[in-house]
């Protein structure tokens, strides 16, 4: 079967690669996805491995539809019954970026019509609509006059690995954290150092690539579990299997920030997926942390512009800067930020930009190589 795997913008080539390493065979880069054949043991192992991903999808039917009447039309006619019953729920997912289509809500409602209207004139009942839990969850994306109605046999998004119990002001997406620990060449092999860590995102996540744990290995429910050919038996093994590949981190992993609470809840996440003991944290100022190690990676995310007044973004960018010239000489720093040009205030040459999105907010992430000893040896590149 073909298959569709969503992500970030940027993270095509990380997730790529995840799928390489899985064995996924005919892999296709799309803008924020990735394409692959897979038979049902590589479907169950993508939504346990992938690090990178937000949804396993596996599309149903293509077709073109410029108005509500085509839409409809196309949707009826497809046999939905080798997925749904009548005592079967399900739900529609929308995702629209459409000039014929500008309302998603409206376009999935056209969906659920056809689908309902399709088994009432053959059954004379129609299967029910659950929004929260459904046996069947339909991703519906439309792009211009591009339809694709899909499985989603994630459920819920797979960044949401279970970790992340309590609220905290605009945590990074746990996808997008772990690929651009990819991007960055993370593997375990070296420290690593989050000074502005927040509610610690950076740090489980890189906690999770050094000891090999899959990210999702404590999710307890999938869509793909709650569809009529799931095989508990080859999930069970499937899960095993990941399990027995833990292993112990050889490097520490550091993490600070001045909030108390963040700190609190990066504790807590950190020891409910038995990551505590390989993540070292701290209240304190960014000012105030040190390396734990020799050639690591530094990695964070401070903050843009919205709670700091202009003057204070620029100083606390400098600062930064100062910080990794002193204090990190011989790690990789990369830096993600909203602000071009407080990174300038950085005052070191990036050897690597690229370009993310944190939410809906174009982002710079930024790899300042900060090397030991004179430039000619390895010294530092300022701007």
């Amino acid at each position: 079967m073909r298959l569709v795997a969503k992500t970030f913008f940027g993270l095509e080539k990380v997730l790529a690669k995840e799928l390489e390493d899985l064995g996924a065979g005919n892999i296709s880069i799309l803008k924020r996805a990735v394409s692959f054949d897979a038979n049902k043991e590589l479907l169950y192992k993508s939504n346990l491995y992938l690090r990178s991903a937000l949804r396993i999808l596996q599309p149903l039917k293509t077709f073109t539809a410029r108005n509500e009447d085509q839409l409809y039309k196309a949707v009826r006619e497809y046999d939905w019954s080798h997925y749904l019953s009548n005592d079967k729920t399900f739900a529609i997912d929308p995702v629209v970026y459409s000039r014929f289509f500008q309302h998603s809500k409206y376009a999935a409602l056209k969906v659920k019509d056809a689908i309902c209207d399709q088994f009432r004139d053959k059954t004379g009942a129609r299967p029910s609509i659950d929004p929260v839990r459904p046996d069947l969850l339909i991703n519906l994306h439309i792009a211009e006059d591009k339809v694709t109605l899909s499985m989603d046999s994630s459920g819920d998004p797979l960044n949401q690995r279970g970790y992340r119990t309590k609220p905290y002001t605009a945590p990074i997406n746990e996808a997008l954290a772990a690929g651009m620990l990819l991007i960055a060449g993370y593997d375990g092999s070296r420290p690593m150092m989050d000074p502005m860590c927040g509610s610690g995102t950076f740090l489980i996540e890189a906690a999770m690539i050094a000891s090999r744990m899959a990210p999702n290995i404590k999710r307890r429910e999938f869509g793909f579990m709650r569809w009529g050919n799931y095989d508990p038996e080859l999930w069970k093994r499937i899960t095993e299997e990941a399990k027995a590949k833990i292993v112990t981190p050889q490097h520490r992993i550091g993490g600070s920030d001045i909030s108390v609470m963040a700190i609190d809840i990066a504790r807590q996440s950190a020891l409910d997926f038995g990551l505590k003991k390989y993540i070292d944290l701290s209240v304190k100022q960014f000012t105030e942390a040190e390396a734990n190690g020799r050639g690591g990676l530094f990695i964070t995310n401070p903050p843009y512009q919205e709670r700091l007044k202009s003057r204070d973004i620029f100083l606390l960018y400098s600062e930064l800067g100062s910080q990794l010239k002193h204090k990190f000489s011989g790690w990789d720093a990369w830096i993600i930020s909203g602000n071009a040009e407080a990174l300038k205030s950085v005052g070191l040459k990036p050897s690597t930009r690229q370009t993310l999105y944190n939410g809906a907010l174009e982002c710079n992430f930024q790899k300042f190589e900060l090397y030991e000893g004179s430039r000619k040896q390895g010294g530092l590149k300022s701007e």
